[in-house]
């Protein structure tokens, strides 16, 4: 058990690794600050814990079954990347002509707004389903109880990215006095818009 629990810490970290929409959104609201960021991991979080329940009772092969289905979260996965992105680059647009360091606190979103996006983010994605009930299986031992496995398995997961992309988020707290300039907050901005904006595009375009 240990030795399976090692291998799927050691997967949830090359998972978290990997960059993607969630990344980009806990970074972006990072830079508003800490507890924005921080609550949009949690968001983020719970989504990641959901799909890993779907998944443990098996809901989620239906969507991977259903042409229809995926393909209706998958367009409503790319409108909310894109609605993400632009709304990231009005902000960058917004904050060209603020001094340095003004405005920061203005860009402050209500704790439930940083939750939501992370939440709506993760669950409007219909790979994060499909990947879910790919993956959680591999790591149930032989014997174990299927389904308080694979949703013990989906806590730990959402437990453990709640740490590792809160490192994310104390790294961007930490470079805050560079990061307030309006400048570099600004490309920062542009740069995470363009990308929510791509990815939202590819997925839309997916076949």
């Amino acid at each position: 058990m240990l030795s399976t629990l090692l291998a799927f810490l050691g997967a949830c970290t090359l998972i978290a690794a990997s960059p993607g929409p969630s990344t980009v959104l806990i970074i972006k609201q990072s830079l508003r600050s800490r507890r924005s960021g921080f609550l949009t991991v949690l968001g983020n979080e719970t989504g990641v814990f959901v799909w890993g329940v779907v998944a443990a009772f098996g809901l989620s092969a239906l969507l991977a079954a259903s042409e229809v289905a995926y393909d209706v979260m998958r367009i409503v996965g790319a409108v909310v990347l894109v609605g993400f992105g632009i709304q990231t680059l009005r902000q960058a647009r917004r904050s060209k002509d603020a001094p340095d360091g003004a405005g920061w606190e203005g860009t402050e979103q209500s704790g439930w707004a940083s939750y939501r996006g992370g939440l709506l983010l993760n669950l409007a994605n219909p790979k994060a389903a499909v990947f879910a009930m790919s993956f959680l299986p591999q790591f149930v031992p032989e014997g174990a109880p299927h389904l308080p496995t694979m949703v013990g398995l989906a806590a730990l997961w959402a437990v453990y990215e709640v740490g590792y992309y809160g490192l994310y988020v104390w790294f961007v707290g930490r470079m805050k006095a560079v990061l307030s300039r309006t400048g570099v907050r600004r490309r920062l901005e542009q740069v995470s818009g363009g990308v929510l904006l791509l990815l939202g595009a590819r997925l839309a375009l997916e076949s």
